[in-house]
């Protein structure tokens, strides 16, 4: 320890930045540097380069963790030193993790010292293993700042006393009115002006030029959707609207920014649902929709009040990989629906050209998403060349299918229904008049606007959970309360004016979480690769900048009205299948139809029998398929309450698996060594 301390105290000892292309000449630079401060002796210059180089084509000293440890001895020098040497840009050096390596701790000094150095290795072992300790080395401008991240790894790696499992951070019931909120905003007011300091960088330009087009594209899409499942009511001028307005005004007052809101899966189902069922009362839709939407947002308001969010603490990864695996179905499904709808409501306009063109155009704008989305895995073309394409995949597709269509205009097909300028899709009114249904319908409105709060609950909150989740590396705080309360607010003024109403959407919210990501590459035993996020830049700018720009697209509304509905439909099944990977239940799914003994060395599989996984996944199957027959079902209204119903179904699994058994299948984190066979 005591060498380390020497290293990081003094300027000479720490070469920060170092250009060099290859591990030769980070050695004759780092040799010469230390000759240049009369550390080494001006003769034995060449010995020591040459003896380092020797040592490293022998056998290379990289021992992964982007480490290396070069080392050379010799009784010719007197005193032992380590040197640290943070690369400019890493050198693949061979390394087990098959990592490029950017950090060098060079051990020198007589023969005698190698001893020493053996504790002084295993303690740099010791210090690279910590996330965050690799973390601070990437970001340090001084000796003194390394000095101060090897300080604060050893404070954390102290032994400490083992206590039960902790309720996650903001689940505690405080036992008073409104009481979650006010500690929400007691956690995360003190961050508020650094949240947006902290988005003052590079990496916020980045993310907000690609979660613009990973936000604007479904938002289209669920924008035209919405249209076909209700009538022209609302469409793609509101769903851009609503996105906009409630983006702007959750990024400047939510409890974690870092949540983008927009139309989900299961909000698009509620809302064709309630539709359906005013078609069947006779009762117009809009003003229905008001007051279920005013007694929602009253509602969800009082969840956040009574601090309901708590029970956040009882939903596992047995629960969210159900509710993530539905809102796949509800992408896919919608997709495949609207596509063979085209085949059976063709007019006297529209032939069977019409259908071929439509399906080739969904096909090949998810072709084109899914392989672009793959580029970041290829070997060719420049890194951030891949980065751009597969970040920019589904607004590629968008474009390059739209332009076919456009090609082909002799073909009539539809496109999304979109006015020439910012009004509403089938020209009425923005404010919708409350008044214009009969008095049983604005009390009978409450029962359906419990169960849409019920889903806002859990749609926010189980997003809210996966963006807070421990794998994330947040440090800032969650505000499941406060954030509850505000979107219940949204909803309501949503409602006034005829918009869809947003939540938390998932894969959204954890694509900006990654955006704003420093990752770090491992590599499984299998040679499997998985990104691990070491920090992340929890700020508000960003989501801002992206729904002011989701905004300004409104002045794009002539050339939106050209898109074909099956460019936007191809987009959803993208959507859904991209949505499907990394859910663990499709992985264990798909052992069914694996041979035994292939199957991969994941956690679950190496500490829980297979019958028991294959139970697990069966339990979780039956589950699902309950969901979506109960969501098809005259009663599809309903389904959210089956959601939440996943909670003490899977509070009684105890009773059949052992708590082994559950802590493997059902972890909240998945082990740095798993392996696995999806991508």
């Amino acid at each position: 320890m005591k060498s380390l301390y020497k290293t990081f105290s003094n300027p000479d000892t720490c070469l920060l930045d170092l250009s060099a292309s290859t591990i030769e000449s980070a050695f004759e630079q780092t040799i010469r540097h230390l000759v240049e401060c009369k550390l080494i002796a001006p003769a034995a210059e060449a010995q020591i380069v040459e003896g380092l180089v020797h040592r490293e084509k022998t056998s290379s000293t990289a021992i992964g963790h982007s480490l290396s440890t070069p080392h050379y001895y010799d009784d010719s020098m007197i005193d032992q030193m380590v040197v640290f040497v943070r690369l400019h840009d890493a050198l693949n050096l061979g390394a087990p993790d098959h990592l490029a390596t950017r950090y060098l701790f060079i051990l020198l000094g007589p023969r005698s010292a190698t001893s020493d150095h053996l504790d002084t290795l295993a303690l740099i072992v010791k210090l690279m293993s910590d996330h965050d300790f690799r973390y601070d080395l990437s970001v340090a401008e001084s000796p003194d700042d390394l000095k101060a991240a090897m300080e604060q790894s050893i404070e954390r790696s102290r032994p400490t006393t083992i206590t039960p499992k902790q309720i996650p951070d903001g689940l505690t019931r405080t036992g008073r009115f409104g009481g979650g909120m006010i500690g929400d905003l007691k956690r995360r007011l003190p961050y508020y002006w650094s949240d947006f300091r902290d988005g003052m960088n590079a990496k916020s330009i980045a993310s907000v030029l690609f979660l613009y087009f990973a936000c604007l594209a479904p938002t289209v899409t669920f924008g035209g959707v919405m249209s076909a499942e209700t009538g022209g009511a609302m469409g793609a001028v509101e769903m851009i609207t609503t996105t906009a307005l409630c983006g702007i005004v959750y990024a400047i007052f939510s409890g974690q920014p870092l949540i983008i809101l927009g139309g989900t899966g299961p909000l698009l189902v509620f809302t064709a649902i309630l539709y359906e069922l005013c078609q069947q009362f006779q009762v117009p839709f809009l003003p229905t929709f008001f007051w279920v939407g005013l007694w929602t947002s009253m509602l969800t308001i009082l969840f956040a009040l009574t601090d309901a969010g708590c029970l956040m603490r009882y939903f596992t990864r047995f629960t969210d990989e159900i509710f993530a695996a539905l809102i796949s179905f509800i992408f896919i499904y919608k997709a495949l629906e609207s596509l063979i709808a085209i085949f059976n409501d063709l007019d006297v306009n529209q032939h069977h050209d019409t259908a071929l063109l439509s399906l080739l155009l969904a096909l090949g704008t998810f072709y084109i998403a899914i392989t672009l989305q793959g580029m970041r895995r290829s070997r060719y073309m420049l890194p951030w060349m891949r980065e751009f394409l597969a970040d920019f995949g589904p607004t590629i597709a968008l474009a390059a299918m739209t332009l076919v269509a456009f090609r082909l205009h002799e073909v009539d097909l539809d496109v999304l229904p979109a006015p020439d300028r910012w009004e509403t899709t089938n020209g009425r009114s923005w404010l919708v008049d409350p008044f214009a249904v009969p008095l049983w319908v604005r009390f009978a409105a409450l029962g359906p606007a419990l169960v849409g709060s019920i889903l806002v609950f859990l749609d926010q909150n189980i997003t809210a959970r996966l963006v807070n989740a421990t794998d994330n590396q947040l440090k800032k705080g969650s505000a499941y309360h406060w954030d509850l309360a505000l979107v219940g607010m949204l909803i309501g003024v949503c409602s006034t004016f005829g918009l869809p109403w947003t939540v938390a959407a998932t894969v959204r919210s954890l694509n900006h979480v990654r955006s704003l990501a420093t990752i770090e590459e491992s590599v499984g035993s299998g040679g499997e690769r998985r990104d691990r996020i070491l920090r992340v830049r929890e700020n508000r700018i960003t989501g801002l900048a992206i729904h002011l720009m989701i905004g300004a697209s409104l002045l794009l509304l002539p050339l939106l009205k050209n898109i074909p509905m099956a460019v936007l439909y191809g987009l959803f099944l993208f959507m859904g299948i991209v949505s499907m990977r990394g859910n663990q239940f499709f992985e264990r799914l798909s052992l069914w139809t694996m041979e035994p003994s292939l199957y991969p060395a994941t956690h679950y599989t190496r500490r829980v029998p297979i019958s028991m996984v294959h139970l697990f996944s069966l339990i979780q199957l039956v589950c699902l398929l309950v969901l979506w027959t109960v969501k098809e079902s005259p009663l599809g209204i309903l389904f959210p309450l089956f959601i939440a119903m996943l909670v003490p179904i899977r509070i009684s699994l105890d009773a059949i698996f052992k708590p082994a058994y559950l802590d493997a299948l059902d972890a909240d984190e998945i082990p740095e060594t798993e392996e696995t066979h999806w991508t």
